[in-house]
């Protein structure tokens, strides 16, 4: 079976990393996988690209750049992602897309698939397969809804655009999905149960059908290590209790709830039996143009971490991850630390709670409470019973997100689709 993953990028963001990983299970499951990305930073053996060649990949840039910067142009000033996808490339000719039995879609944006390319792909006749890593495909161009409803009828009165009204960009940008997704035959993949729900309630897509297929991730590569040992790799005294975030952007970015982190460190740094002196913060990511808050606690920023393996030695190196996340659809940074036997604290959003179990891997808090965050970090900082605890983490990951398990399904999906195929 040969399948190809269109993705906007190699590697970059959760979308590409969870495309990769997908494509490597399932060629070890016999499957003949390839990523297909619109653009390349670097030349890379792990993915073919549509942009090869000098005057394609300055279309490409220029594409890229056009999308980014004329949906930052009609936007407010918010950290919520939105785009226009009025540029756009056809991908309909090229010999890997043809000869492929399944066409597997995950992040298309970025002036990569437009919804009059989306449209064509269907002129292929072959089975396509959309995976939702985020909300863009079912609204009029937000990534992340939050509360927002208009996405159950026709979009219009966008609350992120400067230019808001019945029938503004995010309208528009509706109709032109609303008439290429009748032209295209395709079948969803939602990662977690929540996307699988938002699904359902969307006007452009409610109709489709979906099926709750979680990402994957390398369980021989983000494996656990004994804490002591790990802790000392980061010069980190072994008694210390580590608290590690994966992500430290601007205090004013809504998405990821970093004011939540903040206060929910600040009031576990009050409450009575909190040693301060023996609890570390632990940040990875890069801190570039941040706004770096200050932390009750020793602080270590890491930066951005391109070893795998060594990154699984940070979060081995940590008893709790917390994710303060507002909205997520199945954050790496969740299941990486799970698989590494480290307990994750988080809201009770998105599909976190497809990953975290309250009170057997990790600690799912009341959402947008940082006092329910402090207590669950202080629920793991007193609890005895730590060893069990990250075991079950462990568990969680080969019993329902291993590379075999996620691939079975995924070829049993693919081979469903085959069969439907008129001969």
């Amino acid at each position: 079976m040969k399948v190809v993953h269109l993705n906007t990028y190699e590697g970059n963001g959760g979308a590409g990393r969870a495309c990769l990983r997908l494509s490597n299970a399932l060629n070890a499951s016999g499957a003949d996988s390839k990523v297909m990305v619109y653009f390349q930073f670097k030349e890379s053996s792990k993915t073919g690209t549509f942009s090869k060649g000098i005057f394609a990949r300055a279309r490409a840039v220029f594409n890229i750049l056009s999308e980014r910067y004329l949906s930052k142009a009609v936007s407010k000033a918010v950290k919520t992602p939105f785009s226009l996808q009025w540029f756009g490339t056809s991908i309909v000719d090229h010999p890997t897309v043809k000869e492929a039995d399944i066409i597997h879609l995950h992040w298309i944006n970025h002036g990569f698939l437009s919804p009059k390319f989306l449209a064509e792909i269907d002129e292929l006749e072959k089975p396509v397969v959309w995976t939702f890593h985020d909300s863009n495909a079912f609204t009029g161009g937000c990534h992340v809804r939050y509360s927002c409803e208009n996405y159950f009828k026709e979009c219009g009165n966008c609350p992120l655009l400067r230019s808001s009204g019945k029938n503004d960009f995010s309208h528009k940008t509706w109709l032109r999905k609303k008439k290429a997704y009748s032209e295209l035959n395709c079948h969803i993949v939602a990662p977690s149960r929540w996307m699988a729900d938002s699904v359902k309630l969307s006007s452009l897509m409610g109709f489709r059908e979906a099926t709750v297929i979680p990402n994957t991730i390398e369980t021989a590569v983000f494996k656990p290590y004994v804490k002591s040992e790990a802790k000392k790799i980061l010069k980190i005294d072994p008694k210390k209790f580590v608290l590690m975030s994966g992500f430290m952007p601007s205090k004013n970015d809504k998405h990821k709830g970093t004011s939540y982190l903040i206060d929910a460190l600040n009031d576990l740094a009050t409450r009575p039996g909190i040693v301060k002196e023996n609890i570390e913060l632990i940040i990875f990511g890069n801190k570039d143009n941040a706004e770096m808050p200050e932390f009750p606690f020793k602080t270590t920023f890491l930066g951005t971490i391109s070893n795998d393996d060594h990154l699984a030695k940070c979060y081995s190196a940590a008893d709790v991850f917390i994710t303060p996340s507002l909205e997520d659809n199945l954050p790496n940074t969740v299941m990486e630390s799970l698989s590494c036997a480290t307990p994750v604290v988080a809201f009770k959003t998105g599909g976190i709670p497809d990953m975290v179990k309250h009170l057997e891997n990790g600690y799912l808090a009341e959402y947008q409470s940082s006092e329910d965050l402090a207590t669950g970090i202080e629920w793991l900082y007193h609890d005895e019973n730590a060893p069990e605890i990250q075991k079950e983490a462990r568990r969680t990951i080969l019993n329902q997100f291993s590379e075999q398990v996620i691939a079975e399904k995924h070829l049993l999906l693919y081979q469903s689709l085959i069969d439907l195929q008129p001969r």
